[in-house]
């Protein structure tokens, strides 16, 4: 299908996955308006794009009513902090960019007669008694625990998903995004990738929650944008996983992030977080037969390129810090 000329929502747009989405977007041909409140958005990741006569930043909270002038073709629903640093520090904006958020995105798409992708996630698994977790699986979720702001505000999410494409016939699409890394991620943000890399990088030793034998799947941005164009196009209005099958344990991951960085700091435990899942593989079967989508960057590309992002990317902040410190002694 080519959409070239499509005119393109992308919510959530100046975080790590939305600015990766503008990218392809962009690229296609599609006239591009990305939206972001930048409460963990960064404009450094969308820059390039603003010169672009198909692209247009909004700096607006789509928690609050949302207007777009002119037709809409496609929505793509990113809005939403991601790492659980951001949810537990503001898990209120959380619940409603979950919420209210994407009943404003969905009134929009009805009123538009455009098609909807919301991003959902693994979280919505739980700590996961079934293993790997396929799309029937209904997920092992504490409604009142510290990360049931973020896991029962994309379940929400899926339910009146799911409300609209059922009573008001708006075409929806649903992705559960598994364990997703590469450039323009937040060495900071909590997750586990950018924790051990930012940790590399400062000479820390790795700290590893729970005794390391917990797993995750590790999927590369670019596969993920694949698997979410085919989704997006795709006739399917039903969740679909997409992640990668390969899965490790903490611990080898700990391992691989040293052998990767050259770095020879000790691995440190540390008390596993409440709800805290234990296992985290998806089942992308129904990506295979739906999408003819599977991952295709093996780890250990993926993970080069991504140490080289925030090698470069602390190497800057270094060099900014130390200039603003010459500046600061000149004038102050």
């Amino acid at each position: 299908m080519n959409i070239s000329g499509k005119r393109v929502l992308i919510t959530g747009a100046a975080g790590f996955l939305g600015s990766h989405l503008c990218d392809r977007f962009v690229k296609e041909g599609c006239h591009v308006i990305a939206m972001d409140n930048l409460i963990t958005g960064d404009l450094k990741n969308i820059e390039h794009l603003l010169p672009k006569s198909n692209f247009e930043f909004h700096h607006h909270d789509v928690s609050k009513f949302v207007h777009v002038p002119g037709e809409l073709d496609f929505i793509l629903h990113f809005a939403s902090p991601a790492s659980p640093i951001d949810y537990l520090k503001i898990p209120i904006q959380t619940l409603k960019v979950g919420s209210l958020g994407t009943h404003n995105l969905l009134g929009l798409a009805k009123a538009k007669g455009a098609r909807i992708l919301v991003a959902s996630t693994s979280e919505v698994y739980g700590d996961p008694a079934v293993h790997p977790q396929n799309e029937e699986y209904w997920g092992n979720v504490n409604p009142v625990g510290p990360r049931g702001v973020y896991d029962e505000a994309k379940r929400f999410q899926e339910a009146i998903t799911m409300a609209y494409h059922t009573y008001h016939d708006v075409e929806t699409r649903i992705i559960r995004i598994f364990n997703t890394y590469g450039p323009r991620m937040r060495l900071n943000d909590g997750r586990v990738l950018p924790a051990f890399i930012g940790q590399a990088l400062r000479k820390e030793d790795l700290t590893i929650f729970g005794d390391g034998s917990q797993t995750r799947s590790f999927c590369y941005v670019d596969d993920l944008v694949e698997g979410i164009y085919r989704l997006l196009l795709s006739d399917y209005p039903y969740p679909v996983n997409i992640g990668n099958p390969d899965e490790i344990t903490i611990a080898q991951f700990a391992e691989e992030i040293i052998k990767l960085t050259g770095t020879d700091q000790k691995v440190i435990y540390k008390d596993l977080p409440v709800d805290d899942p234990k296992q985290r593989r998806p089942d992308i079967a129904k990506a295979r037969e739906i999408l003819g989508w599977e991952p295709k960057v093996d780890r250990k590309e993926g993970l080069k390129e991504t140490y080289a992002f925030f090698k470069a990317f602390s190497e800057d902040r270094l060099y900014e810090e130390a200039h603003h410190k010459n500046f600061d002694k000149y004038t102050n």
